[in-house]
């Protein structure tokens, strides 16, 4: 993935909307809700150690902070404690759940 596709010039909390707001460096914009965020939490309590990624289920979170790491990722720190997911760029990119990028992962999975 080129690397202006996976580097944000933006990223902004927007509370009463309950999403995070990604701008990437090729122009694209990318909307989070807070629920698909934590359910797509990436960390090893989640995910497991390896297989298939899957969505957890996780009532009403709230995001209480996001801060980078280092120059590759970011780490959200929820409401109820938990702040172990690292979303590195790549990963955040390639969850984007836009029109255009979820059709563009069904053309990819079709094409398999």
């Amino acid at each position: 993935m080129a690397a202006s596709r996976t580097r944000p010039t933006e990223v902004r909390r927007v509370a009463e909307e309950q999403l995070v707001r990604v701008t990437w460096a090729d122009g694209h914009v990318g909307e989070y809700t807070f629920t698909y965020l934590r359910g797509w939490c990436p960390c090893a309590l989640c995910q497991g150690h390896g297989g298939e990624r899957h969505f957890v289920e996780v009532d009403n979170p709230q995001l209480a902070s996001i801060n980078a790491v280092g120059n590759y990722a970011l780490g959200l720190v929820w409401a109820d404690g938990h702040d172990t997911g690292i979303y590195s760029y790549a990963y955040l990119r390639g969850l984007c759940p836009c029109a255009a990028c979820t059709a563009a992962r069904s053309d990819s999975v079709a094409q398999k």
